[in-house]
C-alpha cells in the first residue's frame, strides 16, 4: 500500500498521502484500491479521530492516469470510474469521522472532485482546481455533477465544467467552493491545527452531524426533522455529550475522548 499511499498516524489524526508524484499523484487502479484500503482502515479504527488526505511532490491529485485508459488492455470507463472513483468517495462520504483535504498542489478532474468530497478543504494560495474533463470530451465524474451545483450553484457549475479553465483556490474560497485558501508558507500549519482541533473534539457528534448532511440532501423538510430527531438521540448517548454537559456544569473545558 505504501507505495501508492503512504500513511502515518499522530495525535489521533491520520494522514494519508497520494504518492504517485512523478505523474502528479493521478490514479490508477492499484492507486485507487490502496487509498480505499486506507480509507476503511482509518474508519475503522476507533483512535483515528480525523482524516488528512494530501499529495506528495508538487500536486495534490491530477485525476487519472490516462496511460491506463489508453493501454492496448485497458478497462471500460464503467470499471475503472466505479471500482476506483466511485468506490472512493463513498468512503469519505460515509466515514462519521471529519476529512480534511490538504491541497498542496493542482486538484485536476477526479482529483479535484475527490478533494470538494471532502468535508473541509483547504489549499494552498498556489494551488489551482481545474474541471479538465471536457478537455478530452468526457463528463465530471468521483461526484462532481452532484457536488458542484449543490456548492455553487448550476450556473457557476456549469461554467467550472463547461469552459475546464483553471480557478485559483482564493477564488474557489470566495464562491463557497472549498473551506480555506491559505499562504503557501502557513499551509502546514494551518492543516496541522484544523486536524488536531478537530481531533480533539466530539468525534461521533461530528460523525452524526455528516451523517445528517448526507441524509438532508434527499430528504423532504419534514422527514429530516425526524432524522435529525434520531441522530440527536443517538448523539445524546455517548460518552462526549456526559462530558460536554460535566463539563459545561463545571464551567471547565472538556475533555473529549471521541467515544
Amino acid at each position: 500500500m505504501e507505495e501508492f499511499i503512504q500513511i502515518s498516524t499522530a495525535d489521533h489524526i491520520r494522514t494519508l498521502i497520494l504518492n504517485r508524484p512523478e505523474v502528479f499523484n493521478s490514479f490508477n487502479q492499484a492507486m485507487g484500491k490502496a487509498f480505499q484500503s486506507a480509507l476503511d482502515e482509518a474508519s475503522s479504527d476507533n483512535d483515528v479521530r480525523c482524516v488528512v488526505i494530501t499529495g506528495a511532490g508538487k500536486a495534490f491529485c491530477a485525476g487519472q492516469d490516462l496511460k491506463e485508459v489508453t493501454a492496448p488492455d485497458a478497462p471500460d470507463f464503467t470499471v475503472i470510474v466505479e471500482q476506483t472513483y466511485n468506490e472512493s468517495i463513498r468512503r469519505i462520504r460515509s466515514m462519521e469521522k471529519p476529512v480534511i483535504a490538504a491541497v498542496n498542489g493542482v486538484a485536476a478532474g477526479a482529483g479535484a472532485n475527490i478533494a470538494l468530497a471532502c468535508d473541509l478543504t483547504i489549499a494552498k494560495r498556489s494551488a489551482p482546481f481545474i474541471q479538465a474533463f471536457s478537455k478530452i470530451g468526457l463528463i465530471p465524474d468521483s461526484g462532481g455533477t452532484w457536488m458542484l451545483p449543490r456548492l455553487v450553484g448550476m450556473q457557476r457549475a456549469a461554467a467550472l465544467t463547461f469552459l475546464g479553465e483553471k480557478l485559483s483556490s482564493e477564488e474557489a474560497a470566495a464562491i463557497g467552493l472549498i473551506y480555506q485558501s491559505v499562504d503557501d508558507e502557513s499551509f502546514d500549519s494551518a492543516i496541522e491545527e484544523l486536524a488536531q482541533k478537530l481531533a480533539q473534539m466530539p468525534t461521533r457528534g461530528l460523525g452524526l452531524t455528516k451523517k445528517a448532511f448526507n441524509l438532508g440532501w434527499d430528504q423532504d423538510l419534514s422527514t429530516h426533522l425526524t432524522t435529525e430527531r434520531d441522530l440527536q438521540m443517538a448523539a445524546s448517548q455517548t460518552n462526549d455529550y456526559a462530558e460536554g454537559v460535566a463539563a459545561f456544569l463545571e464551567k471547565r473545558k472538556p475533555k473529549f475522548t471521541g467515544s
